[in-house]
């Protein structure tokens, strides 16, 4: 397969983080409590028949979710790194699920403008150097009207030992929620109060993972009093869209 489409700011991943994506945890503590969610954040009905691409799909193990909460008419998974590809095909052949894969770097999507009507981006955009590349691209794909379901762990997540240890991010371009939100908006997307949501997951507490919580020896902390880890938004393109 060939890379000519990997950007020189591809930033490879871990051993262990490759591993762990293909894991119980990440599956079923992870990807699928965030897909739920970003489906309880839509205000509007969800386009007919819909075109729903999967940016960053990595090893394919959103598919199944993403097919079963969100029922697309087509589906497509796109990533930068070849061997995921991969492993994303023999996912969706073990699933029985017809997925259109493409390798292409998220600052330089290989697709037509207006071309998609949803566009699912779960934990890749901490990955991405080219930020606001991507994000311009995720706009020009989507369709007037469309929606990005995005959902990111924070700086105050990303940028805490354990996850030092155990994964490799670019850490010069993490981001607060407040801050990612900015971005969006400044993208030209929209999005309400209601349509963002902020986790406060025990797998997002890397200080202790939630288990003084758990044994009940300190309440969480409440929202507007901690540094937000997780935030998930349904932002829509604009249908009379502008670029920025």
């Amino acid at each position: 397969m060939s890379t000519d489409y990997l950007s020189a700011n591809y930033v490879e991943e871990t051993r262990f983080g490759f591993w762990f994506l293909r894991s119980h945890t990440w599956q079923h503590h992870v990807l699928r409590v965030a897909i739920n969610d970003l489906r309880s954040l839509f205000d509007t009905p969800l386009p007919p028949d819909a075109v729903l691409l999967d940016a960053g799909c990595g090893q394919g193990k959103s598919f199944r979710h993403l097919n079963h909460v969100f029922a697309p008419a087509r589906l497509m998974g796109v990533d930068a790194d070849p061997h995921s590809l991969l492993l994303s095909a023999r996912e969706a052949m073990r699933l029985g699920l017809d997925v259109e894969l493409i390798g292409s770097d998220c600052a330089s999507l290989k697709l037509p403008d207006a071309s998609v009507d949803v566009l699912f981006c779960h934990q890749t955009f901490h990955h991405l150097v080219e930020q606001e590349q991507a994000l311009a691209e995720f706009y020009r794909v989507l369709k007037p009207g469309g929606y990005l379901l995005f959902a990111e762990s924070t700086e105050a997540y990303i940028d805490t030992w354990v996850i030092r240890w155990l994964f490799r991010h670019p850490m010069h371009v993490q981001k607060s929620a407040e801050q990612y939100l900015d971005m969006l908006h400044d993208q030209g997307l929209e999005f309400g109060p209601q349509n963002v949501s902020y986790p406060y997951l025990w797998w997002s507490r890397s200080t202790d993972f939630g288990l003084l919580e758990r044994f009940g020896l300190r309440k969480p902390a409440p929202f507007g009093q901690r540094e937000e880890t997780l935030v998930n938004v349904v932002a829509s393109k604009p249908l009379q869209g502008h670029a920025r």
